[in-house]
């Protein structure tokens, strides 16, 4: 009997920590502001069409200070594939913690889960950076709907969906 409660005693006290670890991962958090110190490495993920045109645009208009980037591409994308390349021809690369940029593919949520994961089990401090689709005016895609309470910061360019998601940031138009 006793060796039981032991064990119940451990079980519960490896439960408590697994939920507060879970809290605090949840928990909004101050991002590493670029260029003050050094560079802040992003994890884009593309899927093909629209979404990779409006996330190239982006990532066009940021500062060196968000380098390295690592894209993730679908084995078939040849064409996002090739925007890529050419984007990133003259970029230099550095070396520092991930954050996650994404703007709705499906793709794109499993890798943002992993991300969490990680930040979860304390092995990876990641930020996740959700930016809805510039065509999504009135709902969320299912992606923004599944990403909307795990994200670090989730963007939408139209104010009427900042009023129906109160989380969300609206900046205008961003690509």
């Amino acid at each position: 009997m006793g060796l039981s409660c032991a064990a119940g005693a451990v079980l519960f006290a490896l439960g408590c920590i697994f939920v507060a670890r879970i809290f605090l991962a949840l928990r909004r958090h101050e991002a590493r502001k670029p260029g003050r110190q050094g560079t802040v490495s992003v994890l884009v993920v593309l899927g093909s069409g629209g979404h990779t045109t409006e996330i190239l645009r982006l990532m066009d208009s940021l500062s060196a200070s968000y380098a390295p980037r690592h894209y993730v591409i679908a084995n078939t994308d040849r064409m996002s594939e090739e925007k890529v390349r050419i984007l990133e021809a003259a970029r230099t690369k550095g070396n520092t913690a991930p954050q996650v940029l994404c703007n709705g593919p499906g793709t794109c949520v499993p890798l943002c889960i992993s991300a969490l994961i990680l930040r979860i089990l304390g092995m990876k401090k990641t930020l996740i950076i959700y930016i809805e689709s510039i065509c999504r005016v009135e709902t969320l895609s299912l992606s923004g709907k599944i990403l909307y309470n795990l994200s670090d910061y989730f963007f939408v360019q139209w104010s009427t969906l900042q009023e129906k998601y109160p989380k969300a940031i609206y900046l205008g138009r961003l690509v």
